[in-house]
């Protein structure tokens, strides 16, 4: 018979994709649920005058043309109802399209139910495949899936907000226009419920059973799959648990599926008595906590109470007597697994020897560690209690008093356990990659042996007082053929086989009288031994490891484990060291991802990774939250050293009496001093302890963890301090009535930043940066225009800034262009870090430098194979040049900004305030004159250091566009190794990407590249006016160096060759000759660099 789950069974394949897709969308609602929009909650008074005429529940459905035409007679509303679209449509998407597939889930599931039963899957009914192993799996797994998603939608996602949210999305999204929708049928299924997972919340009548039949399902398919839940074990694990009073735990995950299942069949938990009795009898005999999913808790007392037969049922599990016995009995489990775990966790105890005598001991311990842990956490929790009911108070302190419950002493058993289970599958993997070898060799050492002594009785090897005997010659030469000839693959053979040879040497030790002779008995002892490590090494399976696999489950405590988080981090402040022990806790808490990726990884499905991620990385953000108390105690401890040291240990003077030694001495301040800082070396120590660890499919890096929780601290406690310290004393700071820009009577709003941008023409000047953005645009200078690299279409032109100046006015203009100075301000110092971070603090790029310049040196000189060095050195930088060109185009971009800008508003001053011009025009060349004379003659006048006409003219010049961005100095700057060198050398690994257009200049070979040429040029030419002019003229010697050498080698050089190679080497072939591609390429860079009033000189010069 086919296997159910093999690829060509159709109908194995069916119902495992739905399986698969059911836990996928589990995960994404629980991914979702965390990023609700808080404003469909309409908890603030705020939100509700704000948004509450726009943000409707599902009465909107009852008469939709009366809500819109509402809107629609308030222009403000419609404004705000767009603005809450744009702001929510993508995560509502995200919502319903999760949504939909629970809906389209229960829909492909009774289709597959129907298929079944009308034949489409040949040889197969719903009776066959629940008679087989994988197919009641799944088909159990279906249904109950279904439940949780619908549990957990409703715990997660409030009734209310779901109707909220997916109001919003038929009003703003098509779905109320497409015909072929189904809206309304997610809407029936998610409508509100009236559950709520607040505290002290009544439950609706007739939940979740009325809940779950909103969408019908076959009775006979749910009658039968409670049947098989209640009469088979589905997933075999009671093999796992061979004891009796562990086959609730085993039984654990099915009792999950078949408490969510029953609510599709309310009418057995209402009466049927004797199916209830016998399911309580089964699963919950011990029990009354169950996890039903990734940590789901539910307090059966609580969740049955409003059903007779189920509660009846379930009265002698919750008596009194039952109670304290089941709390004693784990409570004395506590007591006894505690020293005996610590003792197999002694250093040295666990060897492999005694692992292989006492595996059916060390598996029982396991067993009992785990079933003791699992009842303990569930049955202690805080939230499986409701505080408002007096009878669940009542039976949790029961279970508290009678387990004598502390949560330190079951924290320290969790960890010891997750050690000793680690240690253990370490051991045992270790020992399954090695078994053959060593299987082999003890038969190699063991035949051997034999051999040994049938050629000692042979008389051939003297051996003291060892007489010949053939007899024993022969048979021990027997007995080493029959070792050799023990075959590994048939273990069950070479087992019985390696008993009867132990058997046959003791007989023969026996009967011979070979215990005279001390060497003969060594021998034999030997060779014994070896056979039973023989018989060790075989019995060792890989069942050993599933088996540790299925008790180690902790997938019940997925949400349980944080209310541990304050008892693990005081552990660790205690001891460091506590996080190796709290990694094995980590790995264990890992395989809880078995649970919803299995099904997953057998579908082969393109959802395995996102799940992953989304539960390793829910994990991960649990470690780091669990090992942040190192930073914390690191930082800690060093505010009381710098306390210590600012305010306590007084400094040593350089002369003092003898007398007064001791109490500068001041031993007891630097002991404390000297213990705070063992204490933060010990931390950092204990997280590095921790070594490389993979949590699910993610990767933890100590060294990372232990950076990024000091960067965290570390900006929170900068934060705070900042937050606290910069608090400005009332009577200096400028209130709104001293502001010269401020009104009583036209006052400048305020309102809340909406992105980083504080005010509007923040906003403005961001967005114009972003449509002219060199990455991808080109700005031709003869145009004034922008055009798109890939489209060559005209984004923008000058026209914006004539709507700009017709709209904000001259004041709004001169505004964004101050914006924008500071803007450059930023970018240049950010430009002199970057230089800092990348040229001078990487050693290996100061030497291609300082070998680059000290080959160009003399720059009068000309370089021989010019091309070889110049591409060498490009390429040996080229990690540098892809930040270094961003900030050089960010700054070009700018100043074009800022001269578009210049040249309008000069325009409109021309034109509206024609005298205005004329007078700043006039008297700025008069005191430019005047400055000029004074320094040819200082005896002549000039204005003064603390005479403020030059600051004050500026303000007017540029307010009418009467001044040069591009000769403005915008920060002080200090002398920068290799500054020319590096320009130079960034310039030209620039030029491949460029060709040159006689129409339009410099424009970019390919729009990949994006290299715009006039803001590059630009943005260099205001960097190197922020330097001393011999920098500038330093550069410019390089380029004409640059081009007389390449023009000198491209005269001697075929074509094809060196440096045109290099000049065009990531552009297309061209047939034209190397010397007017070298003369296109100096044509191109002699008239940008003129338009930028930079001159190279004549050809004939440069030659």
């Amino acid at each position: 018979m086919v296997d159910f789950l093999a690829e060509n069974n159709h109908c194995g394949q069916a119902v495992l994709r739905i399986v698969s897709r059911g836990n996928a969308i589990i995960a994404e609602l629980l991914r979702l649920s965390e990023f609700v929009p808080y404003v469909f909650k309409l908890k603030d008074k705020a939100d509700q005058q704000k948004y509450g005429e726009i943000i409707f529940d599902f009465s909107y459905f009852k008469g939709p043309e009366i809500s819109e035409g509402r809107l629609e007679t308030k222009p403000e509303l419609q404004d705000l109802d767009e603005e809450f679209r744009e702001n929510n449509i993508e995560i509502l998407t995200r919502f319903y399209l999760a949504f939909e597939s629970v809906h389209k889930y229960i829909v492909d599931l009774n289709r597959y139910l129907e298929d079944l039963n009308e034949g489409i899957y040949i040889q197969q009914t719903l009776e066959t495949v629940l008679l087989n192993e994988d197919g009641k799996q799944l088909l159990c797994e279906a249904l109950y899936l279904y439940g949780v998603m619908l549990l957990v939608i409703d715990q997660k996602i409030e009734g209310e907000v779901r109707e909220r949210m997916l109001v919003s999305y038929y009003r703003y999204s098509g779905a109320r226009s497409s015909a072929d929708s189904n809206m309304d049928d997610i809407c029936k299924l998610l409508r509100s419920t009236g559950y709520s997972s607040q505290p002290g919340s009544k439950r609706p009548p007739n939940y979740p059973e009325s809940y779950f039949s909103r969408v019908p399902i076959s009775d006979t398919f749910i009658s039968m799959v409670i049947g098989r839940l209640r009469s088979d074990d589905i997933y075999n694990q009671v093999s796992a648990y061979p004891l009796p009073e562990h086959r609730s735990t085993a039984l654990a995950t099915q009792a999950a599926i078949l408490y969510v299942i029953l609510y599709f069949h309310p009418t057995t938990l209402h009466t049927h008595q004797a199916k209830m009795r016998e399911i309580v009898d089964k699963y919950f005999p011990d029990n009354w906590v169950i996890s039903i999913y990734m940590g789901i808790t539910v307090n059966l007392m609580e969740a049955w109470e409003p059903y007779k037969a189920a509660k009846t049922a379930l009265n002698y599990t919750l008596d009194l007597p039952n109670i304290k016995e089941q709390a004693s009995r784990y409570s004395h489990l506590m007591e006894r697994l505690h020293p005996q775990v610590q003792q197999f966790l002694k250093q040295g105890f666990l060897r492999e020897e005694f692992v292989l005598d006492n595996i059916p001991k060390l598996l029982n311990c396991l067993r009992d560690c785990n079933v003791t842990i699992r009842w303990l956490m569930l049955h202690t929790a805080d939230s499986a209690y409701d505080v408002n009911n007096k009878r669940l108070r009542q039976v949790k302190d029961q279970v508290l008093t009678d387990s004598k419950y502390n949560s330190k002493v079951l924290f320290q058993l969790l960890l010891d356990t997750a050690q000793f289970e680690f240690v253990l599958k370490e051991m045992f993997k270790l020992m399954l990659s090695e078994k053959q070898n060593k299987w082999e060799n003890y038969k190699k050492e063991g035949s051997e042996r034999m051999t040994e002594l049938a050629d000692v009785f042979s008389g051939v090897k003297p051996l003291t007082r060892v007489e010949k005997n053939e007899n024993l010659q022969a048979w021990f030469r027997e007995i080493s053929k029959q070792i050799q000839s023990l075959n590994y693959e048939d273990s069950t053979a070479a087992g019985r086989k390696t008993v009867q040879l132990i058997q046959a040497l003791e007989e023969v030790q026996e009967f011979h009288q070979l215990e005279s002779n001390l060497q003969v008995c060594q021998f034999l002892a030997d060779t014994r031994r070896f056979l039973h490590q023989m018989i060790r090494t075989i019995n060792i399976k890989e069942e050993f490891l599933i088996t540790m696999q299925i008790v180690g489950d902790l997938s019940y405590a997925w949400q349980l484990i944080d209310s541990f988080t304050f008892i693990m981090q005081e552990s660790i402040r205690a001891n460091p060291s506590m996080v190796t022990k709290l990694r094995s806790t980590f790995l264990k808490l890992a395989s809880a991802l078995d649970l919803p990726l299995l099904r997953i990884n057998q579908a082969n499905s393109p959802d395995l990774l996102s799940v992953s991620q989304y539960y390793s990385g829910e994990l991960v953000s649990y470690v780091r939250k669990v090992l942040q108390i190192i930073p914390e105690s690191m930082f800690t401890s060093l505010a009381k050293i710098i306390k210590l040291q600012t305010h306590d240990i007084v400094e040593v003077p350089t002369r003092l009496d003898k007398d007064k030694l001791r109490d500068y001495a001041q031993l007891g301040a630097r002991y404390e001093v000297a213990r705070l800082t063992h204490a933060i070396s010990i931390f950092t120590e204990g997280i590095l302890m921790m070594k490389t660890t993979l949590v699910g499919i993610i990767k933890v890096d100590p060294k990372q963890l232990l950076e990024d929780g000091i960067r965290k601290e570390l900006v929170r406690r900068v934060a705070l301090a900042l937050h606290k310290g910069l608090i400005f004393n009332p009577r200096v700071k400028i209130q709104d009535w001293q502001s010269m820009y401020q009104s009583t009577h036209i006052p400048i709003p305020k309102f809340p930043p909406v992105d980083e941008s504080v005010t509007f023409i923040g906003r403005l000047c961001r967005e114009i940066l972003r449509i002219t953005d060199p990455k991808v645009t080109c700005y031709i200078d003869q145009m004034n225009t922008w055009y798109d690299v890939r489209t060559h279409q005209e984004v923008t032109n000058n026209r914006l800034f004539s709507e700009i100046q017709e709209s904000l006015g001259t004041f709004g203009l001169n505004g964004l262009d101050r914006l924008l100075c500071f803007m450059i301000v930023k970018e240049l110092q950010n430009f002199l870090r970057l230089y800092q971070r990348l040229i001078l603090r990487d050693r290996a790029a100061q030497e291609t430098l300082r070998a680059l310049q000290k080959v160009v040196t003399p720059v009068k000189g000309i370089i021989a194979n010019s091309a070889k060095i110049y591409s060498s050195a490009v390429a040996k930088t080229q990690k540098i040049w892809t930040v270094y060109l961003d900030a050089i185009m960010k700054v070009g971009q700018m100043q074009i900004l800022r001269r578009q800008i210049a040249n309008e508003l000069n325009y409109s001053c021309k034109f509206d305030s024609k005298h205005l011009a004329g007078a700043l025009e006039n008297f700025n060349e008069a005191l430019l004159a005047d400055i000029e004379a004074h320094y040819l003659d200082p005896s002549l006048p000039c204005p003064k250091e603390d005479n403020s006409l030059l600051y004050e003219i500026t303000a007017y010049l540029e307010a009418a566009g009467m001044h040069n961005p591009l000769n403005k100095i915008y920060i002080t700057t200090k002398q920068l190794s290799f500054f020319p060198v590096v320009n130079f050398l960034f310039l030209i690994a620039q030029l491949p990407k460029l060709q040159y257009n006689k129409n339009l200049g410099m424009t970019c070979r390919k729009p990949a590249d994006a290299v715009d040429w006039p803001p590059l040029v630009l943005g260099m030419l205001t960097l190197l006016k922020q330097f001393h002019s011999r920098y500038t003229e330093q550069f410019l010697a390089l380029i004409g160096q640059f081009i007389r050498s390449s023009m000198e080698q491209s005269t001697r050089w075929s074509s094809r060759t060196c440096l045109i190679t290099f000049l065009m080497s990531s552009g297309p072939s061209c047939e034209s000759p190397v010397g007017l591609k070298a003369r296109r390429h100096l044509r191109g860079a002699r008239l940008a660099f003129h338009s930028s009033g930079i001159s190279l000189g004549s050809s004939r010069a440069v030659k």
